[in-house]
């Protein structure tokens, strides 16, 4: 008879490659560090300049930066941009 606690059991932490659970981990941080500094924002936390600054290095090593860039091109070159990931229909 089998049980849940059985030794061919795993844990579906255990499932997870190491990859998968070092990129979790990476977004609970961020997640954190995003609240932390919205309540900064709100008044709601005080944060000094070196905290504010540490914070969002983490960010900037975690979540990708929204950079707009600007691409000039001469002769009529043609340039497609697929977004991976953005749902079109949100956005007209």
């Amino acid at each position: 008879m089998s049980t849940k606690n059985s030794k061919n059991t795993k844990s579906p932490f255990q499932r997870l490659n190491p990859r998968h659970q070092e990129m979790v981990r990476a977004k609970i941080q961020a997640t954190q560090l995003i609240n932390r500094l919205q309540r900064h924002a709100l008044g709601k936390v005080d944060m000094d300049a070196s905290e504010v600054s540490a914070a969002k290095i983490l960010l900037d090593k975690t979540i990708p930066n929204l950079h707009s860039t600007e691409l000039k091109s001469q002769g009529g070159l043609k340039l497609e941009v697929n977004l991976v990931g953005v749902d079109r229909s949100a956005h007209g």
